[in-house]
């Protein structure tokens, strides 16, 4: 068995008059995140992860900010299709371990879905996906509500 290791790493700034999506989720805040698509750090981080694991690039390589095509892109399609080049590859996923770094919201409630969400968009089972949400104490960016940042790691299988 052949197994490859690919970490991610997403950051956005909050923006006012977006809807914040986390994992796919609409999360009820007052801001949203701000970028060229969605701006769902939490799937931008996985697809890093999962991309960098295949040795496939980042998602900027596959869908640029700059290509109007991925204009407010549903960041689950991004996931699906990243997830699609990683199994033409050869790979299926073994797991995926996150964290979200945020003050606020408050993100306990919403994990349940959020998990499930990824496991559906990704084929497996949602004991494959773990989602966890941490605060930053209140120091740096993060500590001053100005955004949120999103670690992940995925492994993958060749089979």
């Amino acid at each position: 068995m052949s197994f490859r290791v690919g970490q991610g790493f997403d950051v956005h700034p909050f923006e006012e008059g977006r809807k914040l999506f986390l994992g796919g989720i609409e999360i009820p805040f007052s801001k949203g995140l701000k970028g060229h698509s969605d701006a769902d750090a939490l799937l931008h981080a996985i697809i890093d992860a999962m991309l960098g694991a295949a040795a496939l690039g980042d998602i900027g390589q596959h869908f640029p900010d700059t290509d109007p095509a991925f204009k407010n892109a549903d960041s689950t399609k991004l996931l699906k299709e990243s997830y699609a080049r990683v199994q033409e590859e050869g790979y299926s996923i073994i797991n995926v371990d996150s964290t979200i770094v945020a003050e606020r919201p408050k993100l306990s409630a919403y994990i349940p879905g959020i998990r499930n969400h990824i496991a559906e968009a990704l084929g497996c089972n949602q004991n494959q996906i773990s989602v966890k949400a941490t605060t930053n104490e209140k120091m740096g960016f993060i500590g001053r509500e100005e955004g949120i940042a999103v670690h992940a790691v995925v492994l993958l299988e060749k089979v």
